[in-house]
């Protein structure tokens, strides 16, 4: 076995970047990650534009302005948004405007509508003065042209896909997705539509890792269930490595006589980087690199329970397809936090211990739950909610309830 950082170093240093993109319209990007460095073609604000429904005036005609000895000037246009101004503002003079319109030649400054008092049709009373070029949004005061906006490598989230919108883009270029192929191994597993026989399990695998692939970014290949024969599961293993870029089968990789997935990796020509890992639960991992026609494929044999199958894919998958995908470094790390336990935590110390549960703010501070029910690999039915492993270093046995533990968020 091997511990499980060197694992991690060891899966990542499998995986390069991919280089393949796409262009895709606007409206299908959110979530897909930027292949482009965006540089901005406008200048934001575009022009000089009002923050408040008010009225544009020269600031050296209303410094003075008191509700006692209020400014008068004359109105002379309104300006909603969307509108030229015709007139330059001249001293005495102001404009009616609206909030984001454009601030007229001439005025430098807003007076907000609260502080004035129409009279007449065309004049109004500053009652109390502005500072200088209050409520005037500058052209170019967020960014000019030619500004770096987004970085390649940018997760395309609402407000990124708002400053490209913003920007003039309706297309954008992305990395293309993970292709990830999946599979489950065992004579005994059925489908959800199957009536079960003594001896069978429904296969929950395939459809939790396919949940799991989508939410990472990938795109989920699903092969469906190969029994324990070892000729179709030579044939399905090939079609998985020949189709995706990631390979993730669960079951076969233990040391049973119809484990038979490391033997065959290695007939097909796989380098097997990974044989077993020091973490409960999932030791059972194998790991292997193809390169097949002249492109490469990362190959993850995982156990065949469910909590087993889920770790390895948070804890090892989750960071190489985050890599692969044109993430940079630094968004490819675990997210660890540390958190209070609220329950005694423990574990046999021999091998990297990850206890799944729920993680919640309170007071302030991270507050880590244990999954009612019992932390067994093969128990799926308590893993509903879990958003956070703790864990518990080799060689400690126990952490108490109110100390701090390391957390894992997923």
């Amino acid at each position: 076995m091997i511990p499980v950082a060197a694992a991690e170093r060891i899966i990542l240093d499998l995986v390069r970047p991919t280089s393949n993109t796409e262009t895709i319209d606007l409206t299908l990007a959110t979530g897909r990650i930027l292949a482009e460095s965006i540089a901005s073609k406008l200048d934001f604000p575009h022009w000089d534009n009002s923050a408040m429904d008010g009225y544009a005036v020269k600031f050296a005609d209303v410094r003075s302005s008191t509700p006692k000895h209020p400014i008068t000037l004359e109105v002379v246009e309104e300006i909603p948004a969307g509108y030229q101004p015709q007139q330059e503002i001249q001293s005495g003079t102001a404009a009616r405007i609206f909030t984001g319109a454009i601030v007229p030649a001439g005025a430098d400054t807003i007076v907000m509508q609260e502080h004035t008092q129409r009279v007449q049709k065309n004049f109004v009373k500053i009652q109390i003065a502005p500072t200088a070029r209050s409520f005037v949004r500058q052209r170019g005061e967020y960014a000019r042209i030619g500004d770096p906006l987004l970085a390649a490598g940018t997760v395309l989230n609402p407000p990124e896909i708002a400053i490209l919108a913003a920007t003039g883009c309706d297309r954008v270029e992305v990395y293309q997705r993970p292709r990830v192929a999946i599979l489950s191994t065992g004579d005994e597993l059925v489908t959800p539509s199957e009536t079960l026989k003594p001896g069978q399990i429904v296969d929950s695998n395939q459809y939790a890792i396919a949940a799991f692939v989508t939410q990472v970014g990938g795109i989920p290949i699903c092969l469906g269930i190969v029994p324990d024969d070892r000729a179709k599961l030579t044939a399905a293993m090939s079609e998985a490595i020949a189709t995706a870029d990631f390979v993730l089968s669960t079951g076969g990789v233990s040391v049973g006589d119809y484990d038979y997935v490391e033997a065959i990796l290695g007939e097909l020509g796989g380098d097997i980087c990974v044989r077993a890992v020091a973490i409960k639960p999932g030791k059972p991992l194998t790991v292997a690199k193809f390169v097949w026609e002249s492109r490469p494929v990362v190959y993850f044999g995982l156990p065949g329970n469910p909590v087993s199958a889920l770790v390895g894919c948070w804890r090892f998958v989750k960071l190489a397809i985050a890599k692969f995908s044109g993430l940079p470094e630094s968004e490819y790390q675990p997210a660890w936090i540390e958190a209070i336990a609220t329950q005694d935590l423990s574990a046999d110390g021999k091998r990297e211990t990850y206890l799944w549960g729920k993680l919640a703010l309170s007071d302030g501070r991270y507050q880590f739950s244990l999954a009612g029910g019992t932390q067994s690999s093969a128990n799926l039915i308590n893993l509903a909610g879990t958003n956070a492993l703790a864990t518990i270093p080799v060689d400690t046995s126990a952490i108490a309830a109110g100390a701090t533990v390391r957390v894992l968020l997923l």
